[in-house]
Parts: structure tokens; C-alpha cells; sequence
């Protein structure tokens, strides 16, 4: 048989509830937060870094002003901004390309982790963007929009993996 008398849910939960202090409740936990986090709140989530991240995603090429102030190094003469990301099947490579001539004498290579981009800003520059994770040899594909070049790469599925043998020998 179920002992019911120990059951929590008892005749003397409700009495129980009664008698508790919500400020003593409060300042309990309060005090139980302050040792796991001692700075406390504030340095945790600051609302200007949270919403500085999401610009970054809103607004892919206009933040170039926003990462020199914040102490990061702009970019330099000779390289492009380019923005990464991935879905669940393909990795996008994002860049402005201001005017049509540098469309002329674009280069894109891609390996399996890393894309290539030759040619721009000036002929014979070269600039390697490392991939977030692999991606297949064919089925890249680009697109020029409003000045931006937007480069689909499909991810590799392919997961080669080997099993490793663990002995109980010593």
C-alpha cells in the first residue's frame, strides 16, 4: 500500500502556504542569485550589446561603422566585409560589390571549408573566408542584387566517421 500520510500534497500544505512570508520568500532568493552570479544582474545582458548583434543580421552591410567604434579593427584597403551565415542545408556568403566593374573581374573559388574571392577590390587581391562547416564540390550558386553578391554553397552531408576500438586492455 502507498503510505498517503507521507505524500506531499498533505491536509497541512495548504496551512503551510499560509504561513509563508513572500518578502522572506524574496529576499532569499535574491540573496541565493547574488552568490551564484556575484556581479550581479547588470553585466549580465546589457540591452545596447543584445541589439547591436541583431543589426548585424537586419542590416548585413551597413555595420561597418558600428564595428570600429566598439574597438574592432575595420577592415583594411584591400579586403571586403563579408558576412557568413548558414541555414539547415546551404552556407551564405554575403558582400557588397559597388560597382559593375568589380562584377568584370570577379574570381569565386570554393574548396570544401573555404571560399575564395579574387580580383576585388583590386586586380590580384585575394581574400579566403573559412566556411562554418563542410560543403559539397557542385551545386554553388550566386546572385547580384542592389549591389550585394549573395553566394549559396549547399552543405556536405556526408558525415565520414570512423569507429575507434576501446579495449579493457591496461
Amino acid at each position: 500500500m502507498f503510505p498517503w500520510s507521507l505524500f506531499p500534497f498533505n491536509k497541512d500544505m495548504k496551512d503551510q502556504m499560509n504561513q509563508m512570508n513572500p518578502k522572506e520568500m524574496d529576499s532569499y532568493i535574491q540573496g541565493m542569485m547574488k552568490k551564484m552570479f556575484p556581479g550581479g544582474w547588470e553585466g549580465m545582458m546589457n540591452p545596447n550589446d543584445m541589439m547591436s548583434g541583431a543589426q548585424s543580421f537586419m542590416n548585413p552591410m551597413g555595420n561597418q561603422g558600428q564595428k570600429s567604434q566598439r574597438g574592432q579593427s575595420s577592415p583594411s584597403t584591400n579586403s571586403i566585409s563579408a558576412n557568413v551565415f548558414e541555414s539547415f542545408e546551404d552556407i551564405y556568403i554575403r558582400f557588397q560589390v559597388p560597382s559593375e566593374e568589380w562584377m568584370k573581374q570577379l574570381k569565386i573559388f570554393h574548396t570544401s571549408n573555404q571560399a575564395i574571392i579574387e580580383n576585388i577590390p583590386e586586380k590580384g587581391d585575394r581574400q579566403v573566408i573559412t566556411l562554418p562547416c563542410l560543403v559539397k564540390k557542385k551545386g554553388a550558386e550566386a546572385q547580384y542584387k542592389d549591389g550585394i553578391l549573395e553566394l549559396k554553397i549547399p552543405k556536405s552531408i556526408d558525415m565520414q566517421y570512423t569507429e575507434i576500438d576501446v579495449s579493457d586492455k591496461y
